[in-house]
């Protein structure tokens, strides 16, 4: 035992560089220190070691003691020990450190401007990174591909791409990197015809087989909204890896195909891939758009089987998904047992209670986020917060949390800032002070907003302000079906006929459509559709057989259909058969016939649900004592005993 540990000791004497790697590597740079004290002043180099373990280790103290000897010992102005310096200082968020001894080099390399650049841009410093490079005599390509990456990922892209169109015109020729980084420019900018040229560029100079370069080329493709192109790209690589999953899901998941998402995620995993935090943010956002909870389960079930589920990225999916299915509890529990936090975290939770119509709830996490928290308050807190308070009555709060956004915070309101507070006077009834706010406004009103109001007009039945609104969105966009029908709608209740019949048929001269209502929901991994009076079911005669027979049982206990929301002029008898075909009365009919008794129904709606429907689910909750979920076009409803979760204030 003795002979081999003295065997030992001369094998570490012996090779000391490999030696204070070992035990650098391990964070033992005390010991390291003390066992090699005389050979690192021989041999400046192994100072090395020590200066990247400290930027492994996050160690800034022990990084900056050792500089200081570096400095007493005389070896502070050797330019490739001062390179790691400036490394290891920009790794650990010192960039002062960084700059003040760049300034001090005597001899600086290509290398120490590289460091430089790669620091400000870290720091997010364009102009100081730009300044260094624009000084340097000596560019070389690793220098090339910091500058462009850089003003890329701050989306620069025009600036990125200018960059490299000077850098190719000085002849050098680009590597995978710096083409990673223009396709990146390009999907930024979604300029496909840039983003053909250099692919044309790539399969001449022989670099389409790279990994890299594929995956960025697909990622332009799909980003540019050509989604075949894409994902021909990736099907011709010699190797598919997990990164070029990622981005055919994403790119699916951008285009609006959720469906396809959760398709090729299955197909990912039986080729063998196992997803990582990226994967499961996307999927989960797919399962928010189409309101599956079962899937979303199992997806959750996933990820915490590979430990991904305490990912902050993933855990603010996990609320977003369970609030669009409807599980409000679900997305608060996951909230809970939260490990790590952010920014996103917080709103995704506030953005939650918001939709579920609990403004007052959203207020509250608000105030704990502030008082309690270090986060960063953001526009997208505020953003959500005023969603809340619009969608729960809360005006006067609505109007305090907007003023301390633009006078406490400095935040500048945007579009979507105003059309939430647009939102909040309307549905209060005050329309004029809505009006007034939009007219009053610094920037350009959108469709949207003008369309929050009238929409606003239509729940208060006022003709007035809504032809005002009408004639504003026609401006913009006269082939607004929307707007079309709103109007039609605040007629209609004024049982003003002839106007309604002008609005039609100005929607039939301009070939102006009309989005037809869709429900659905989801039951053992299947999606039930409706359409209004749908009879494409296989079971529709049992249907609406079995919903006529609701309607009298909701009749015998006081319910009258509301026939004031059906936009033609005809008899009453009509008027009721019309609103018993609305798609979803369908769905929840269907649903309470296949469902086990006492089970909650959860059905998704793509348009905003009519006043006649709000009523009767309240009735059919009570009826049949049972829980409805019914997610609209804009917000959840929650029928339990035969009232809803809104109040009647939506």
């Amino acid at each position: 035992m003795l002979y081999q540990a003295s065997s030992v000791v001369r094998s570490l004497s012996a090779d000391p560089a490999s030696a204070i790697a070992s035990l650098c590597s391990k964070g033992n740079l005390r010991e390291a220190f003390q066992r090699f004290r005389f050979n690192i002043f021989t041999d400046t180099s192994l100072f090395t070691h020590f200066i990247k373990s400290c930027a492994t280790t996050k160690s800034l103290p022990s990084g900056k003691q050792l500089h200081c000897l570096l400095v007493v010992s005389g070896f502070s102005s050797d330019k490739f020990i001062c390179n790691h310096l400036m490394s290891m200082y920009s790794k650990l968020k010192d960039f002062p450190s960084a700059v003040a001894l760049y300034r001090l080099m005597p001899k600086k390399n290509f290398m120490s401007s590289n460091i430089l650049i790669n620091g400000y841009v870290c720091a997010g410093d364009l102009t100081s990174a730009l300044k260094v490079f624009g000084e340097m005599t000596d560019k070389k390509l690793t220098t090339w591909n910091a500058m462009i990456s850089g003003l890329i990922q701050f989306e620069h892209n025009e600036e990125g791409l200018s960059l490299f169109r000077d850098m190719h015109a000085l002849g050098f020729s680009p590597d995978e990197y710096t083409l990673g980084s223009v396709f990146s420019g390009c999907a930024g900018l979604r300029s496909l015809s840039i983003g053909q040229q250099i692919h044309g560029y790539t399969i001449k100079y022989g670099l389409e087989l790279d990994s890299v370069v594929n995956n960025s080329v697909a990622h332009m493709y799909m980003r540019s909204g050509i989604l075949q192109d894409g994902e021909n790209v990736i099907r011709l690589m010699p190797v598919r890896n997990l990164v070029a999953w990622n981005i055919l899901i994403a790119g699916n998941a951008q285009n609006g195909c959720p469906e396809i998402v959760l398709f090729q995620y299955k197909k990912m995993k039986i080729e063998g891939f196992r997803p990582n935090q990226i994967t499961f943010v996307t999927v989960l956002s797919s399962c928010s758009d189409l309101a599956i909870r079962g899937q979303g389960q199992q997806i959750h079930a996933e990820a915490i089987k590979i430990g991904a589920s305490s990912v902050v990225a993933v855990v603010s999916s996990l609320i977003s998904m369970y609030s669009k299915c409807g599980c409000l509890e679900d997305a608060a529990k996951a909230f809970s047992e939260r490990e790590d936090e952010d920014e996103v975290m917080w709103s995704s939770m506030i953005s939650a209670y918001g939709f579920h119509g609990q403004g007052g709830e959203a207020v509250k996490l608000f105030d704990t986020m502030v008082e309690k928290t270090d986060m960063e308050i953001n526009e997208v807190a505020f953003l959500n917060l005023l969603y809340a308070c619009s969608h729960s009555g809360l005006k006067d709060k609505g109007l305090e949390l907007f003023d301390m956004m633009v006078e406490k915070y400095g935040f500048k309101p945007g579009l979507k800032h105003y059309t939430c507070v647009v939102d909040l006077l309307g549905r209060a009834g005050s329309l004029d002070q809505a009006e007034a706010k939009i007219r009053s406004m610094p920037i350009k009103p959108d469709t949207v907003l003008w369309k929050t109001l009238l929409s606003a007009c239509n729940i208060h039945k006022n003709a007035e302000v809504a032809q005002r609104a009408f004639k504003e969105i026609l401006q913009i966009d006269p082939n607004d079906s929307t707007c079309y029908v709103l109007l039609a709608n605040v007629h209609a209740s004024a049982k003003r006929w002839n106007d309604v019949s002008e609005v039609r048929r100005s929607m039939r001269d301009k070939n102006v459509k009309k989005e037809p209502g869709i429900s659905w929901f989801e039951h053992k991994g299947e999606l039930h559709q409706f359409k209004m009076g749908d009879r494409s079911q296989s079971k529709s005669k049992e249907i609406y057989s079995y919903l006529k027979e609701l309607t009298l049982e909701m009749k015998l206990k006081g319910y009258k259909p509301d026939t004031a929301s059906v936009l033609h002029d005809m008899d009453e008898e009509e008027k009721e058969s019309d609103l018993a075909q609305h798609s979803e009365k369908l769905a929840v009919a269907f649903a309470l016939m296949i469902l086990p008794e006492g089970v909650p129904i959860r059905i998704i709606k793509n348009l905003r649900v009519c006043s006649d429907c709000h009523v009767a689910f309240k009735y059919i909750s009570l009826i049949k004592n049972r829980e409805i979920t019914l997610r609209d076009g804009s917000r959840f409803h929650h029928f339990i005993n035969g009232k809803c979760s809104c109040a009647d204030y939506w």
